[in-house]
C-alpha cells in the first residue's frame, strides 16, 4: 500500500474517532463565569449594554453592528470568535439583567443564550455573572468544546470588559 492511501486511511480513521467521541458527549451545556469590578453597575451596564463597546478590546470580536430587525427586536450582527452570527436582546432589565440569544434555529452548529448579572457590591463595585445556556449540535465542534472549555469565549469576554475598564482582574468558574 502506498503511502499517500495510508495517509488517508489514517486520515479517514482520526476522524471516525473524533465523529464518535463528539456524538458521545452532551449536545447541551450550561456554564458561569464571574468577576469583579470595581465600577458602579450603570458604569458596567453601559458596556455590556452596547454589544458594540468591547471591539478592539475583546479580540474575538471583529465586528458588531444594530441591524434592522422585522421582529420588532433589537438585533446585532457580530463576527465573534471567526463566526458571523444574529445576536437578539431577549430582555434587559438595567443595571441588574441582560439576556441575550443567538438568532439561530434549532438545527444551527450551536447556539443559545447568555444572561449577564450585575450584583452590587461595596465600594461602588459590582459583581458581573454570564450563564451561558447554549447547545452544539455539531458533534465535531462538541470535541473542540471539550479540548477548550466551555468557559472558554466567557472568560475572554469577562477579561476585555475588565481590560476595558483598566482592571486586572481574572473571571472565576462558577459552574
Amino acid at each position: 500500500m502506498g503511502v499517500i492511501v495510508r495517509i488517508i486511511i489514517g486520515l479517514a480513521m482520526l476522524a471516525a474517532v473524533i465523529l464518535a467521541i463528539g456524538l458521545t458527549l452532551p449536545k447541551n451545556h450550561r456554564a458561569e463565569s464571574r468577576l469583579s469590578l470595581e465600577r458602579s453597575p450603570e458604569d458596567v451596564w453601559s458596556v455590556i449594554r452596547n454589544p458594540a463597546a468591547l471591539v478592539g478590546t475583546w479580540s474575538e470580536l471583529k465586528s458588531a453592528r444594530q441591524v434592522q430587525s422585522a421582529g420588532g427586536r433589537e438585533v446585532w450582527e457580530q463576527n465573534a470568535g471567526g463566526f458571523p452570527m444574529r445576536i437578539i436582546i431577549a430582555s434587559a432589565n438595567p443595571p441588574r439583567r441582560l439576556v441575550t440569544r443567538i438568532d439561530a434555529d434549532e438545527k444551527a452548529a450551536f447556539g443559545g443564550t447568555w444572561t449577564y448579572t450585575l450584583t452590587p457590591t461595596g465600594n461602588n463595585g459590582t459583581t458581573v455573572s454570564i450563564v451561558e445556556d447554549g447547545y452544539v449540535n455539531n458533534p465535531v465542534f462538541r470535541v473542540i468544546m471539550a479540548l477548550i472549555g466551555k468557559h472558554r469565549t466567557l472568560d475572554g469576554y469577562l477579561k476585555a470588559l475588565a481590560d476595558n475598564f483598566d482592571e486586572a482582574v481574572k473571571p472565576e468558574h462558577v459552574y
